[in-house]
């Protein structure tokens, strides 16, 4: 028996007032998605234990079988670990975004524009980090390039006991409330006033700035954790796992449960993704002998921070022809049972552009024992089943058993 997880970042929704009062899983054009759910089992699956923050992180721990209140030890950890950064036990890591802020007033008074500073490339990140780094990092602190806007910053015996917010939770927002506070927040709260001061005249913004783009004038520090430590995903399920995903949050997951990352070129972690590559890559992996493979697709929960109704309804239908339909097909010639299932780790809905910690719809195809279900997948629909799973992490030991 083969397995594929193919998951939809932030996919579910509420009704958008746009969409004619339904949800982008509604009003999509998801043919390949729709046929599976019509033979397979499809219901809820609450993915982030209540008391926990609605984060990739903990939805993405509960989705693999790992329960976020025994295993969660903080969601920069686990990007530190894709990106290389060395960490000690009594080291503290945290997410570094690289945002776009107001440019009028003192930094308090500043507002947030962007979480991503208009999805950056890599490569002037790197510029940026590293020039961050020169000015700001010393023998207790590092910075470390990561992708896009994403990196790290890791504090030796830093401190955690610090209340931080995530960006795309505030966007558009003005920042004085939600600053850092706690214990040494003053310092970290200095480092990003101290960004600003280097970044927004950096020659990069600059151009930046003449192209159209929005600058990535300041860092925004968050996601505080400490090392983690995780099962293997091989010795919890006597199965070969492999992750397929363009952010690090998610490769560094599976490092720490000893997956194989799988490289796929292209891969963006935006709707302007190589969606083919990974559906391709995934089939190979299969090929080679692994039995399951994680295939992440960012895009939905991007344009949901963005607020962009069309382009997350497209990223849906782009899963739907260019991933779910190849995967599929593929799986079929194999001439070996096989299992799909597909959702999304939380909703990100369009109208709060933030994630929210409601019990998102799952499917599970099954080759060798198709259901007449005669429902379609969205999250109305698959609330009508009745099957729903309160405790995230026991839909996988379901799934693989």
């Amino acid at each position: 028996m083969k397995y594929v997880l193919i998951l939809g970042d932030g996919m579910a929704d509420e009704p958008v007032k746009q969409l004619g009062d339904k949800t982008p899983l509604q009003v999509a054009d998801k043919e390949n998605i729709d046929s599976l759910a019509r033979i397979g089992e499809v219901g809820l699956v609450k993915t982030i234990p209540d008391g926990l923050a609605p984060g990739s992180d903990t939805a993405n721990l509960s989705v693999l079988g790992y329960d976020p209140q025994k295993y969660y030890t903080g969601r920069s950890p686990l990007e530190a670990l894709s990106i290389g950064a060395d960490m000690e036990s009594n080291d503290v890591s945290f997410r570094c975004n690289l945002v776009t802020l107001s440019e009028d007033g003192s930094y308090e008074d500043k507002t947030i524009i962007d979480h991503s500073s208009d999805e950056i490339t890599t490569e002037e990140a790197d510029e940026l980090i590293k020039y961050l780094e020169k000015y700001l990092g010393n023998d207790t602190i590092k910075f470390y390039t990561g992708t896009s806007y994403r990196h790290a910053i890791i504090w030796h015996k830093g401190s955690i006991d610090v209340n931080l917010t995530p960006p795309h939770d505030i966007l558009e927002k003005n920042i004085k409330k939600y600053l850092p506070k706690g214990t040494n927040s003053d310092k970290i709260k200095q480092m990003m006033v101290l960004s600003n001061e280097l970044l927004k005249n950096h020659p990069i913004n600059i151009r930046r700035k003449e192209k159209g783009l929005r600058p990535a004038n300041s860092i925004w520090i968050w996601g505080e954790g400490t090392k983690p430590t995780l099962k293997s995903f091989r010795d919890k399920y006597n199965k070969k796992g492999a992750m397929i995903s363009a952010v690090d949050l998610l490769k560094g997951i599976a490092i720490a449960a000893e997956m194989k990352n799988i490289e796929v070129e292209g891969v963006t972690g935006n709707i302007n993704t190589n969606f083919e590559g990974k559906a391709k890559a995934a089939i190979d992996a299969l090929k080679s002998g692994q039995d399951f493979v994680y295939v992440h697709m960012e895009a939905p929960d991007e344009c949901g921070h963005r607020g962009e109704i069309d382009n997350k309804v497209k990223s849906i239908e782009l899963i739907d022809s260019k991933v779910v339909k190849y995967i599929k097909e593929e799986l079929d010639k194999l001439e070996e049972d096989y299992k799909i299932m597909i959702l999304p780790d939380h909703p990100t809905p369009l109208a709060i552009r933030t994630h929210t910690n409601k019990a998102v719809p799952y499917l599970i195809y099954d080759s060798s024992r198709k259901i007449e279900s005669n429902v379609k997948y969205d999250e109305e629909s698959c609330k009508t089943t009745g099957n729903v799973f309160m405790k995230g992490y026991e839909l996988m030991d379901y799934f693989l058993k």
